[in-house]
């Protein structure tokens, strides 16, 4: 399993995908807010959606896993 973590801080403003949808390599996944600015965070590779680690409103730390795909 492969997982999709926060290149930076930020409050989670919105989840795009849920548990076995199939995502593509550069597809966006999720939106964060950081100091007031909209990142999407996109999948670095393409799978299938395994688990959705975070909450709409969740805190997280730069590192901190946002999703877990599988093959």
């Amino acid at each position: 399993m492969k997982q999709l973590t926060a290149s930076m801080a930020g409050t989670v403003l919105n989840i795009a995908v849920s548990e076995g949808d199939s995502v593509s390599a550069g597809q966006t996944v999720m939106t964060l807010e950081s100091m007031k600015m909209e990142i999407p965070v996109e999948a670095e590779f393409g799978g299938k959606v395994e688990k959705v680690d975070v909450e709409v409103g969740s805190f997280v730390n730069e590192g901190d896993t946002l999703v877990t795909l599988g093959e």
